[in-house]
């Protein structure tokens, strides 16, 4: 149920599952045979989540090593309506096989009980963007497996984005935004507003007039709307949260909620600096931490990212109550992202 003190953060206690492409976990499952451990740029967040990893090509019966394979028609997804097909290097028509695997794929991660996928784009059937990695080509996005995940409604990550303290901070909070609002139950009207008064803020940095529109439409709702518009409301919000946000964006929010924080708390945080301070993207992503953190151990809602993975605090609440050594809920070096390695992209070979 929606908290009653709508000015608290929403602490989920249960990690969300992530699906992933298994080559973006160090799987060396790639037609060469080699993989990438993406997931070693989170830190200790990494224990934040529960990972299911997937190959389509692999689970198709292609093996490694194999024949690189390309998309013919439009798309990945005419692949799926029967309007394209896939082949091989070779010129073999694999395209049953792939389909196969992406339906062994996508069965997987519902078990899994996954709504998010990490997918690694360049890849003909779980890119998204794009499904080539020839020079600055973008093939025939979306893949096949890709095209299978959106139509799904899935939460969509680019892996190589798991390289930028920023950008993956954007989208972890939106993850956690959009996990909340799939599963809240929505039985009143007043389910509705709560839900409405967590998720707004951040839902007017990314699409302020969609936002606005929607506060006035949601002010003038006098009864319960019905099953219909909360279903819609579900997915216009859910759609707005699969899109990231942008460096100014995120720090005039962030700025917007710090005095915010400062007002309510009367404590200060040194580090947050305001939105003309001139600084790179790995310490805009530290003061996001920063404020995340000290928000959530003050009980006030970061209306950036109003949701927070609790998993961590829950069990030293518990060990605190059993008597047991306990450690505070503080943020460490450790805990901070890594400096940005944008001038050392990966290299997909």
């Amino acid at each position: 149920m929606p908290e009653t003190n709508q000015k608290s953060p929403i602490l989920l206690d249960k990690k969300p599952v992530l699906g992933i492409s298994a080559c973006c976990m160090g799987c060396p499952v790639r037609y060469n045979g080699r993989g990438f451990d993406l997931l070693k740029n989170l830190g200790r967040e990494k224990g934040d989540f529960t990972y299911c990893p997937v190959c389509p090509e692999t689970l198709a019966g292609l093996g490694v090593m194999r024949d690189p394979i390309h998309l013919t028609g439009e798309n990945g997804a005419a692949v799926l309506h029967g309007e394209g097909r896939v082949v091989s290097r070779g010129g073999r028509d694999v395209t049953e096989k792939v389909l196969e695997g992406a339906r062994a794929s996508m069965q997987t991660l519902e078990r899994a009980g996954a709504r998010a996928f990490i997918y690694m784009d360049g890849s003909p059937t779980c890119g998204v963007y794009r499904t080539t990695l020839k020079s600055q080509k973008r093939g025939k996005p979306p893949g096949v497996f890709g095209a299978m995940l959106d139509e799904a409604g899935f939460f969509l990550i680019p892996a190589l984005d798991l390289q930028s303290p920023l950008r993956w901070w954007d989208w972890r909070r939106r993850l956690l935004a959009f996990q909340y609002l799939m599963d809240v139950p929505l039985k009143t009207r007043g389910d509705l507003y709560a839900v409405w008064y967590r998720l707004k803020f951040l839902t007017q940095e990314l699409d302020e007039p969609f936002a606005r529109a929607l506060g006035r439409e949601l002010a003038g709702i006098a009864k319960y709307p019905g099953e219909e518009y909360m279903a819609l409301f579900r997915r216009q919000i859910g759609d707005r949260l699969r899109k990231p946000s942008n460096a100014r964006r995120i720090t005039q929010s962030l700025w917007k909620n710090y005095v915010y924080y400062r007002r309510q708390s009367g404590k200060t945080i040194p580090e947050v600096q305001s939105p003309e301070q001139v600084r790179n993207i790995t310490s805009i992503a530290r003061e996001l931490v920063r404020m995340e953190r000290a928000a959530a151990e003050s009980g006030i809602l970061f209306g950036t990212a109003p949701v927070i993975y609790s998993g961590g605090r829950k069990k030293r609440q518990a060990d605190e109550s059993s008597g047991l050594p306990h450690e505070r809920l503080e943020v460490k070096d450790s805990d901070l992202p890594l400096d940005d390695p944008a001038d050392e992209p990966l290299k997909l070979i």
